[in-house]
């Protein structure tokens, strides 16, 4: 299923791109197609991200997807 994966802050930088479409069955497929996709840079910074699928906070990477859902991945804040 093809989802829009959303990146800000440093995983936008570490992926070189703010937003893009990938293919997965999971969250966590999408996150490693993520990974292919972008590489070393990406792979370091996603463990200390936070993950939404559809809006709502994700630990658990088995979530299924759906066509055109998004997953949105938001690396630590700093600041309050």
């Amino acid at each position: 299923m093809m989802a829009r994966v959303r990146y800000f802050a440093g995983a936008a930088e570490a992926a070189g791109t703010d937003e893009e479409q990938l293919d997965g069955a999971t969250v966590g497929d999408i996150l490693a197609a993520a990974e292919r996709a972008h590489g070393d840079r990406l792979t370091e910074v996603l463990p200390r991200c936070s993950v939404l699928h559809a809006g709502r906070y994700v630990d658990d990477h088995s979530t299924p997807v759906q066509a055109g859902d998004t997953i949105d991945v938001l690396p630590p804040f700093a600041g309050g």
